[in-house]
Order: C-alpha cells, then sequence, then structure tokens
C-alpha cells in the first residue's frame, strides 16, 4: 500500500474516533434525566431512585458550558440562597438521601453511584460542587478525601467537621445523645472510645484535599453553640491554610448555628465561579 494511501486511512480512522468520542459525549449531555417531574422554585426537578436512595436533580433554565452542578448533602430546600443562584449560572443542583448517617462510609458508597449516573449517564462536569450545611460537611469532606479528583469546590455552611464536637458534645457545644448514639452504630464503632480516637473526621483529614488543591469556601457564625466555629470551622481553616490548600473564611459575625446560607450569596457565588475556571 503506498504512503499516500496510508495516510488517507489513518485519517479517516482518526476522524471516526473524534466523531465517536464526540458522538457519545454528546449523547450523555442529551440524554434525559429519569424520574418524575416536577417543578423547583420555577425550575425543572427530576425525582428518581439512584442506589436505592430517593435523588433529586434540578435543571437550569439555561446550562452552562461544562454542566457544572452543586451537590448538596443534607437538608434539600433549607435556606437555598446559595442553590438558587447557581441555578440562575447555569449549574444543575442534586441531592440524593442517604438517611441520617453523618457521612459514613457506607452512605458514601450511594454516593458513588450517585456521582458515577451523573457523570457518565448524563454528561455532569466530572467536579461538582460539594455543599454540606450542618452535618452535611462530614458527607463532603469525608467523600472529598477519599475523591480529591473528582471535587470542583467544597462550600461548607456551618459545617460538622469534627464528629467529637457535634454530635458527641465533647467540647463546648450542646452535642445530641440520640444522634451520638446513632453515630456510633453507622460507622461500626464498638465503643465510644473507639470514636473518639478516629483519625479520619475532616478536621484531621485535609492533606488529601490540600494536595489536589481542592477549593474551600469557609461560612460560619461566629456564635454557633450547636456546631461552635472554634471546634470546626476555625480548625479547617487554620490546618488548611498551613497546608497550602486554597481556603476562604466568611463569618458572619453575631450569628449562631441558624440561619444557613448568605442574604446576598455573591461572596459564596463568586468565589465558586473564580474557583471552576
Amino acid at each position: 500500500m503506498s504512503s499516500d494511501l496510508w495516510l488517507a486511512v489513518l485519517v479517516c480512522l482518526a476522524v471516526a474516533v473524534g466523531l465517536s468520542g464526540a458522538s457519545a459525549r454528546g449523547g450523555a449531555e442529551d440524554a434525559p434525566l429519569p424520574g418524575k417531574l416536577g417543578n423547583y422554585k420555577g425550575y425543572e426537578r427530576h425525582d428518581f431512585v439512584v442506589d436505592g436512595c430517593q435523588t433529586i436533580v434540578v435543571v437550569p433554565k439555561q446550562v452552562a458550558a461544562g454542566r457544572p452542578w452543586v451537590w448538596r448533602a443534607e437538608f434539600f430546600d433549607a435556606f437555598p440562597q446559595i442553590d438558587l443562584a447557581l441555578l440562575a449560572k447555569g449549574f444543575h443542583l442534586a441531592y440524593i438521601g442517604v438517611g441520617n448517617t453523618f457521612g459514613c462510609p457506607d452512605a458514601l458508597k450511594h454516593w458513588d453511584v450517585l456521582y458515577r449516573e451523573l457523570t457518565t449517564k448524563y454528561g455532569f462536569s466530572p467536579r461538582p460542587v460539594l455543599e454540606g450545611l450542618s452535618r452535611g460537611g462530614l458527607y463532603c469532606f469525608n467523600w472529598a478525601a477519599d475523591n480529591a479528583d473528582k471535587v470542583g469546590v467544597i462550600l461548607a455552611d456551618n459545617a460538622v467537621l469534627d464528629f467529637k464536637s457535634w454530635p458527641g458534645g465533647k467540647g463546648r457545644g450542646k452535642g445530641s445523645p440520640g444522634d451520638w448514639k446513632k453515630l456510633l452504630a453507622d460507622y461500626h464503632f464498638a465503643s465510644e472510645a473507639e470514636a473518639l480516637a478516629y483519625k479520619k473526621n475532616p478536621i484531621d483529614n485535609l492533606e488529601p484535599l490540600a494536595k489536589a488543591k481542592v477549593p474551600i469556601f469557609l461560612l460560619c457564625g461566629d456564635a454557633d453553640d450547636v456546631v461552635p466555629f472554634e471546634e470546626n470551622g476555625a480548625i479547617v481553616h487554620e490546618r488548611y491554610r498551613r497546608l497550602g490548600g486554597p481556603v476562604a473564611l466568611h463569618i458572619k459575625k453575631g450569628l449562631g448555628h441558624h440561619p444557613h446560607g448568605l442574604d446576598d450569596p455573591t461572596p459564596a457565588v463568586e468565589f465558586i465561579l473564580k474557583h471552576l475556571q
């Protein structure tokens, strides 16, 4: 076969492979979301089941390039100012209900499945924004520590970042004895002593995130007596900076655990957009 003919064959193969890859990507991006259609504050909402768990995906009116998404860990529709601002920017909003399980390893196996579903079947960005309100922080940071290459930004809103603080109540916070007992069972700890010696709370497990340069936005009330700032956000801020990780701290002066969110979500949204670019 002549060299010219070989060249023609190679060009045809390259074009075919390129078209095949583009078609696969386009198919994923164009694939319709499953489930029952509904309305969420004027946006199209899909309710369906993933890996046995109730799942919600809200679709923006105009999808942004790259199909970015914000993944809320807990309390769907609670203090949604930031979610709504991101929807308006073209982000999808996703949530999977894994029960009140405090970000334990068993719960995060369901997160693995949802991540694969949304990124491979529906073309969502491989680096979502993880949003952790209160106990939702445990889910976000624990999943991110094992999947740092799959995270765009972490938004921690009065987030639990050490379960000894809440629900354990081993510091100055109120704690929650019922939740603490359930956490011990969900993590399969043999005793409270084993839980207290655990070394994978978010405050202790930041190095994988810092190595991957995962940006973190900490939104904290400095009068929080449920999830005390000095036992959670303040420690993460100090340690993450020391590790060289990109982090911003936004203090809500004089405010407690509630309200979450921001009346003006601009600081959080600007941080997210800047770091996703």
